[in-house]
């Protein structure tokens, strides 16, 4: 009888542990969950920044190998506001956005577009850019394209992936031409092969006086604005908060303001009034 007891007070106790247990567990895994990323940071001392790094003026190696260009000077401003070093992990444009979601980086700092799509994916920081689509043709040609609905029955060369490939599509009658980059549709652009490319105002004369290629800037498309910002994965409010401040002391201290002036000559960090 005492062995029967035993046997049911040891199996009682032992269901309790077990509940226990599992209950501690949950607890952990919730508290895991719940764990914000500005605290990750914070401990280890880094923010892990997901940038091309062969994408001048923005983030592009220098003659010593070393990153340069407006967005790395801003990502390492903004670590440096939330008190780390940066740490760059240069990643192709075309894995840059699944890269972040699996946690290679805790942010990206590359020109990427605020867009509803993404939006449902990541969250965004308050923007950094200000800009807007413009067009690139050649200097001997006499066509002046003022608007993507001028180039319906024309081809348009654009980056594969970027916001202009989605921009070009949208416009109906547009035949749009994807490359890996830039250099191949400006090539193929100056070889007639397109009859303009789209791409950013702020990248243009940048591109055109790069690629030594005889071509000119076309219009700024009309209605086509862009804000850049800073993604980051979703359901971390006090990184959040933390990003949007550090963003908000650069541009109040003046240092938005300088590194645009200092890479493109211009302020791009305020919105057109």
């Amino acid at each position: 009888m005492r062995s029967i007891r035993t046997g049911l007070r040891t199996g009682w106790i032992s269901s309790l542990l077990a509940a226990a247990l599992l209950a501690g567990a949950g607890l952990t895994a919730t508290a895991a969950s719940a764990a914000d990323l500005l605290d990750s940071v914070k401990q280890a001392g880094v923010l892990k920044i997901g940038i091309e790094g062969t994408y001048p003026p923005f983030g592009y190696r220098g003659a010593k190998n070393e990153l340069e260009g407006f967005d790395v000077d801003v990502a390492r401003a903004v670590a440096a506001k939330l008190g780390v070093k940066p740490e760059f992990v240069t990643t192709e444009w075309s894995a840059i956005i699944a890269g972040l979601q699996a946690g290679k980086f805790d942010i990206i700092v590359n020109q990427v577009s605020v867009t509803p799509q993404r939006k449902q994916a990541l969250d965004f920081s308050t923007p950094y850019v200000y800009s807007a689509a413009q067009l690139i043709q050649r200097k001997d040609d006499k066509r002046e394209f003022k608007s993507l609905d001028d180039l319906k029955g024309h081809k348009l060369g654009v980056s594969l992936g970027s916001n202009y490939n989605e921009l070009a599509k949208s416009v109906p009658g547009i035949d749009v031409k994807t490359y890996p980059g830039a250099p191949e549709y400006l090539r193929d652009l100056a070889s007639e092969r397109v009859d303009a490319a789209l791409n950013d105002r702020l990248m243009v004369n940048y591109l055109i006086k790069n690629a030594n290629l005889p071509l000119r800037p076309g219009a700024v498309v009309a209605g086509a604005s862009s804000e850049v910002a800073i993604p980051f994965r979703k359901d971390n409010p006090k990184f959040a908060q933390a990003i949007d401040k550090a963003l908000d002391d650069l541009r109040k201290d003046g240092t938005l303001t300088k590194l645009s002036t200092k890479w493109f000559g211009s302020d791009v960090t305020k919105a057109s009034k």
